[in-house]
């Protein structure tokens, strides 16, 4: 595997954490100016659960992206030609 593939799966790892303290920050976010703007407190709390349930949905989705890539490579492994036959039969004739 070369470095440019190393370097850029740990980037989308890196893209992936962000994007979860992110949704959690953007849900708190709400969830603060929602408590502000009406004073229920629990408010806040359903924007961090927003933002958690984000975040979740991130993961979801880079999981499922990733295992279509793996799906799409074993695939794509599996219908090469073999290098040699082993089959013998063709040399008896």
């Amino acid at each position: 595997m070369s470095k440019i593939k190393k370097g850029f799966e740990g980037l989308q790892s890196l893209s992936l954490g962000i994007s979860m303290v992110v949704a959690v920050v953007i849900g708190v976010g709400i969830g603060i100016l929602l408590k502000n703007l009406t004073g229920i407190g629990w408010l806040l709390w359903l924007g961090v659960v927003w933002g958690v349930g984000a975040a979740v949905l991130n993961v979801y989705k880079a999981y499922e992206k990733l295992k279509r890539e793996m799906d799409e490579e074993a695939e794509r492994r599996n219908s090469r030609k073999p290098l040699y036959d082993d089959d013998d039969d063709e040399d008896d004739a």
